[in-house]
């Protein structure tokens, strides 16, 4: 088996499959049979050269391409207009419409190129996975590896809808972008991740906080979780932060503090949550109106009782669905999303004030990932009264 069939009732994250320059390595089988891949995310530090709009990276010296005959222009000269065709094409492009007035695209030929050439050209996207005999790389080598800026991060791909915690999404990266780009915001702060799932949110976050309690549902996520935390700490020991990785079921109403269950809470680590924590993440969390419900319920339930006043930045991809029932392409989770949002800003229990703002998306791009328009980062505050 060389490379992952996708089945058509799974779901695959774009980040997956649009890493650039990357191939994914399948490493083990996890505790339910399913393959689990490492790949990696470098944190672009000098974000001069990014456009905060996309992270598309932007050289010093722009080539134009000429859009009427597909060849580049290289750099304009000094004098020459704005849109100026040059020599090559003459600047006269009716000589490339056919007679109907279409434009008539010449395409290269097949087999004009060496064949090493066209598969450098053709980058497969499929994952690469293990053959049979081979061995994951040793986690010496992965440290060495990653040294430096790398966030080496294992997920799952092509997954069922009940499992998509388990694989990285572009919401998780857009607020770990923000994160990086408000450094004394988070610095030395206890913060807590509603809805980890792999956990890559919480380590970019522990670079900069004190401590970090990256909570989620799930014996296996919660040990891919701890599994991802282990292989970063090349980037959390310089920094002092710390990760705790916790049980925290929406659906329960109190921490589960039972010793003898794994990743449960100790006392003091509640304590130390509604005593100190100022700041909330979550990323990408708002999939299903059920979830997004209980969701919303957590977030008032521990801000209703946190010692000081809190922010919560939750960050959502509105993804369009053309949906039988109304004939027509629609967002019915981001609009849940939404009316909890106003649910949320209008109780008025005397406990608590929210106040629920969009955060402007014109921050720095620190990962390689398409920062399209239908992301958004919000922010809730939470106010004692």
């Amino acid at each position: 088996m060389d490379q992952v069939t996708f089945r058509s009732d799974t779901v695959l994250s774009d980040v997956h499959l649009l890493l650039p320059n990357a191939r994914h390595l399948m490493t083990r089988l996890n505790g339910v049979g399913q393959p689990v891949f490492i790949s990696r995310f470098k944190i672009l530090r000098d974000c001069e050269n990014h456009d905060p709009g996309n992270g598309t990276p932007v050289p010093a010296t722009e080539e134009r391409v000429c859009e009427a005959c597909g060849g580049g222009e290289g750099p304009r000269e000094e004098g020459e207009e704005e849109g100026g065709q040059r020599e090559k094409c003459g600047g006269d492009t009716r000589a490339l419409l056919d007679e109907d007035g279409d434009l008539d695209v010449v395409r290269r030929p097949r087999g004009t190129l060496s064949p090493e050439r066209d598969a450098a050209d053709r980058d497969a996207i499929h994952p690469i996975i293990l053959s049979k005999g081979e061995e994951a790389p040793a986690d010496d080598e992965l440290q060495e590896e990653c040294a430096g800026n790398v966030i080496m991060i294992e997920h799952t791909m092509a997954t069922p809808l009940e499992d998509v915690g388990k694989q990285v999404w572009r919401g998780a990266l857009l607020l770990a972008d923000f994160i990086l780009s408000q450094p004394m915001l988070f610095q030395g702060a206890t913060v807590l991740e509603l809805g980890a799932g792999t956990g890559i949110t919480s380590i970019v976050a522990a670079t900069l906080a004190k401590v970090v309690y990256c909570t989620d549902v799930g014996q296996d996520l919660l040990n891919m979780c701890q599994q991802n935390v282990t292989l970063n700490r090349h980037l959390l020991k310089p920094a002092g932060g710390e990760v705790k990785v916790r049980e925290l079921d929406w659906l329960g109403d109190e921490f589960c503090t039972d010793a003898e269950t794994e990743f449960s809470w100790m006392e003091e680590e509640v304590a130390d949550l509604h005593d100190n924590a100022t700041l909330l993440i979550a990323a990408d969390v708002c999939y299903d109106d059920d979830f997004t419900d209980a969701m919303f319920r957590t977030l008032y339930r521990i801000t209703s009782n946190l010692r000081h006043a809190s922010v919560a930045y939750i960050s959502i991809e509105k993804r369009l669905n053309f949906t039988l029932r109304h004939m027509d392409v629609s967002c019915e989770a981001y609009d849940h999303f939404r009316r909890c949002l106003d649910d949320l800003q209008d109780i008025t229990d005397g406990k608590t004030r929210f106040t629920v703002e969009p955060v402007s998306p014109r921050f720095p791009q620190f990962f390689h990932y398409e920062r399209i328009e239908q992301l958004e980062l919000w922010k809730v505050t939470a106010t004692p009264l």
